[in-house]
């Protein structure tokens, strides 16, 4: 055997088996082991002589590892040969006995990682803290697969218990009769046994070796609930594990979403406790907002302010009452096409392509002038020009909501125009999230490669316009043959009971839904094309469905606009006010004169009144800038300051646009009008 060169590892193999008695002869044990492997502090002899130690003790537990793993194969043999046994029982040992084999090869193939990874830390650099980084990796990595490969030997002995059980119980089957009651439940027990088997998903074990599948440590927190109940058995607090909160060492927070056991009904109380907090609290601030004159979005937003991780951070399920709040976006858009007939689509269907092309290029021409000035990298640049550019969609409708506007004869209506335009940032805006990897990626290639990151750009705009191409095709068809019918048999049956309505207009809303998102177009868009196409069937049709759908997109933007203040952070604009006042000023008052200047030079004359309205609605930076700079600040595009001045820079938008609004309302709109716009 050759042991030039492994003298430490053959020591470190001594410590578990020479039984020292503290730390104290641990840590000398230790000490003189490094001094062995660097040639100094024993002579030659004793070095030899602790290396054959080391080495016999190591041999013999191997030697003694190999005995006991014979005896289990006979014994398993034996086991799987004897007639006297049932088929539980058998099954049982047989468990035991693999079990127990396993434990035998994982200690061992522990003992030589742990040897692999002293001569790894006595190889490496103490200095170089890339080298120990990786050390510390790979031992995290180990660590990990040992909690792992431990945690199915537990779920393991777990089974082999409940066979244990089995065999216990079909003894005593046996050894006595069984009443009618108690062969009725052993048949539904075996049934219950079955159903379990075929429903539960093994979604461990199919995922472990998935790619891109990594493991890691989490702390399992349990609910005070489940924690104060003196008098439950420790099984019983396992079973009530469904409220338990998992957090990993990013301090990341899970919450199940399955149980293995699908036959026991579980709740997220967390979540049922967030919505009921934010309903409770939206009255009185909507209330507020609503007495001083402001729009009841904005206390819906100091709702989320309040009770977000900013105020009194009691909001625990925040990914889930954003994505409820998802919905109110769609029940919204969807309201907006009810009202925005496909008439008036076509009267400003070029004003609604053209501004918004316009708008976008201008604000990423003016975000590379500043960023050259300020020497900001240009995929940066854009990315921020991009955010920036989208105007928000809900608060506009709001605007709008319930506003009667008679047009005079060959005049377009600020609405149509401001709506179109609108939908169509929506559109960009799937756009942008497509084409902007490839930008990011653009800008940090060759010159070698920069042509093909242009084609790869070109293909996906024409892939985008291939499939607005495809959802307008459809719609087309969906208007000519289909929607009357599917109206009327809604109609028909709906008649005492509204819920078929309801159900039949929302499952409609959620077809063109996904219709959109399987052709990678905003999902939005199809919501704002669905109602679109019902508002074609008439204005009674239209007064119906809207007077079902309201209440349902009432509540939703509640929970909308308070996911919006879970992201507002009033300490970061304080601690910032000049510096965000003076930025979000620059945004409202650039959108403000570009939009006033694109509008100029594409609205007819006899329309030209109303860009001071359109440009109002337009200037204010979009909800949507949250979700971009998120996956931006996600992909390390932009760093954690920029994205909390894109977040501040967005809300404080927001705040001012009402007021900016009704600047314009009282200026360009009469008086009869405007008292049902404001």
């Amino acid at each position: 055997m050759k042991v030039t060169g492994f003298i430490s590892l053959w020591t470190l193999v001594s410590l578990p088996c020479g039984q020292l008695a503290n730390p104290a002869e641990h840590e000398d044990v230790v000490k003189h082991a490094i001094k062995l492997h660097r040639g100094k502090g024993a002579v030659i002899t004793q070095r030899k002589q602790w290396v054959l130690e080391s080495c016999r003790k190591l041999s013999g537990l191997l030697r003694q590892k190999n005995v006991v793993l014979n005896k289990l194969k006979n014994a398993i043999r034996a086991v799987e040969k004897d007639a006297g046994l049932s088929d539980e029982e058998k099954l049982f040992q047989v468990h035991t006995f693999e079990i127990f084999q396993k434990e035998l090869n994982e200690s061992e193939n522990s003992v030589f990682q742990a040897i692999h990874g002293l001569q790894r830390a006595l190889q490496g650099d103490y200095k170089d803290v890339v080298n120990m980084k990786e050390s510390s990796r790979q031992r995290l990595e180990a660590l990990r697969e040992a909690a792992i490969k431990e945690e199915m030997e537990y779920v393991e002995l777990l089974a082999a218990e409940k066979h244990q059980v089995e065999a216990l119980k079909n003894m005593q089957h046996q050894n006595k009769s069984l009443s009618m009651l108690d062969e009725i439940l052993e048949d539904v027990r075996k049934a219950a046994d079955r159903l379990e088997e075929e429903i539960e998903e093994h979604a461990f074990d199919d995922n472990k070796s998935v790619r891109g599948v990594n493991f890691e440590a989490v702390l399992r927190v349990e609910e005070d609930e489940a924690n104060s109940k003196r008098n439950a058995s420790k099984r019983e607090v396992e079973d009530d594990l469904g409220l338990s909160m998992l957090i990993d060492s990013q301090n990341n927070q899970y919450i199940l979403t399955k149980p293995r056991d699908s036959t026991i009904p579980r709740a997220d109380h967390h979540f049922i406790k967030d919505i009921v907090t934010i309903g409770m609290l939206s009255l009185p601030c909507g209330w507020l907002c609503t007495t001083i004159g402001l729009p009841t979005m904005f206390g819906y937003i100091i709702c989320g302010v309040l009770l977000g991780p900013s105020g009194l951070n009691s909001i625990k399920s925040i990914v889930q009452v954003e994505t409820l709040g998802e919905f109110g976006v769609f029940f919204t858009l969807f309201l907006v096409g009810l009202e925005f007939s496909p008439e008036r689509l076509r009267k400003v269907w070029k004003i609604s392509l053209q501004g918004p092309c316009y708008m976008t290029v201008l604000m990423i021409a003016f975000g590379l002038l500043w960023g050259h000035l300020l020497q900001i990298r240009p995929t940066q640049s854009v990315f921020i020009s991009t955010c920036l550019s989208l105007s928000s969609t809900p608060l506009v409708s709001r605007f709008l909501a319930g506003s009667v506007r008679g047009d005079k004869e060959g005049d377009i209506d600020y609405s149509s125009v401001l709506l179109g335009m609108l939908v169509m940032q929506d559109v960009q805006l799937g756009l942008f999230i497509a084409v902007m990897p490839t930008l990011i990626q653009a800008g940090v290639s060759t010159y070698s490669s920069v042509f093909k990151e242009i084609l790869r750009i070109l293909i996906l705009i024409g892939q985008i316009l291939f499939s607005l191409a495809a959802v307008f095709l459809i719609c087309l068809v969906i208007k000519t043959y289909l929607i009357g019918p599917y109206y009327r048999k809604l109609h028909g049956e709906s008649k005492g009971n509204k819920e078929i309505l309801i159900l039949g207009i929302t499952a409609f809303i959620f077809l063109m839904l996904t219709i959109t998102e399987l052709l990678d177009v905003s999902m939005e868009l199809g919501c704002f094309l669905a109602g679109a196409l019902i508002s074609s069937q008439g204005h009674m049709v239209t007064e119906e469905i809207m007077s079902c759908i309201e209440p349902i997109r009432d509540f939703l933007a509640i929970i909308f606009f308070a996911s919006i203040g879970l992201h507002v952070f009033p300490t970061f604009v304080i601690y910032e006010l000049t510096v965000l006042l003076f930025l979000t000023l620059s945004v409202v008052i650039m959108k403000f004169v570009l939009a006033v200047l694109v509008l100029s030079l594409i609205l007819p004359k006899t329309s030209q009144y109303i860009k001071w309205i359109v440009s109002a609605g337009l200037a204010q930076v979009s909800e949507f800038s949250f979700v971009l700079g998120s996956r931006a600040r996600r992909a390390g595009i932009i760093s954690r300051e920029v994205y909390l001045l894109i977040l501040s820079v967005t809300t404080l938008s927001l705040l001012l646009a009402p007021a900016l609004w009704r600047a314009a309302i009282m200026k360009c709109v009469p008086r009869p009008e405007r008292r049902s716009s404001t």
